[in-house]
C-alpha cells in the first residue's frame, strides 16, 4: 500500500449532438485531492481551465455540469492550469504514491491537452484505473460507473455530480471498495 493517492477528476467540452468529437473535448474543469492510505482527505485543488476549440460551453455542457461560461472565460488556459496541477501533484508525492482516476478517461484526456498545448504532462505518477480496480476487487462482472459503484458501496453521492472535485472526492470514499478493503 502506498502512503498518498492523488485522486484526479475532469470534466470537459461535451455536446449531446455530435458537434464536439471525443478528441476535440478540452478540459473545462480540474478537481483533485491527496488521501492518506486509509482514504482520509490531506489536500484539495480545484480550477475551472478555458478551453480554446470550442471555446463557448454548449448549453447540454452548462446543464449537465453546471459550469457557466463566465467560470471558464475568466479562467486560466490549460499550460497554467496544469502548472498548478502539477505543483499540486508535487505536494504529497512519496516514492509509492500513484494517481487515480475513474476509468481511463481523464489520463487520456491530460494527455491529449498536453499533446494540444505542446507541453509536458503535468503529472509524473503512475496511473492506475479506479473504476477497473473496483469491478476486480468486488468480483463484478463489468466496470461500473460511479453512482452504482456508489450504490454497490452503500454510500450516497456527496456533492454535485459532473463537478470534478466532487467526483474526485468520491472516488477517494470508494478507496476501500476499489483497493480491496470492503466487499466480497
Amino acid at each position: 500500500m502506498t502512503d498518498s493517492i492523488l485522486v484526479i477528476d475532469l470534466e470537459a467540452t461535451c455536446s449531446d449532438d455530435g458537434t464536439i468529437a471525443a478528441e476535440n473535448m478540452e478540459t473545462i474543469e480540474i478537481g483533485a485531492c491527496w488521501i492518506d492510505a486509509n482514504g482520509s482527505i490531506l489536500d484539495r485543488f480545484q480550477s475551472f481551465v478555458r478551453p480554446i476549440v470550442n471555446p463557448r460551453l454548449t448549453e447540454f455542457c452548462s446543464s449537465l455540469t453546471g459550469i457557466q461560461q463566465r467560470d471558464v472565460d475568466s479562467a486560466p488556459l490549460f499550460p497554467a492550469a496544469a502548472e498548478l496541477l502539477r505543483q499540486f501533484a508535487k505536494r504529497h508525492a512519496t516514492p509509492s504514491s500513484f494517481w487515480t482516476s475513474w476509468g481511463a478517461y481523464d489520463r487520456r484526456q491530460i494527455e491529449r491537452d498536453s499533446i494540444r498545448h505542446r507541453i509536458s504532462a503535468p503529472l509524473n505518477l503512475p496511473h492506475q484505473n479506479a473504476k477497473h480496480l473496483f469491478a476486480k476487487m468486488q468480483r463484478i462482472d463489468k466496470e461500473v460507473g460511479m453512482d452504482k459503484a456508489c450504490e454497490l458501496a452503500g454510500l450516497a453521492f456527496e456533492g454535485t455530480q459532473h463537478r470534478a472535485l466532487d467526483d474526485a472526492l468520491n472516488v477517494a470514499r470508494l478507496l476501500p471498495w476499489w483497493f480491496g478493503e470492503n466487499g466480497h
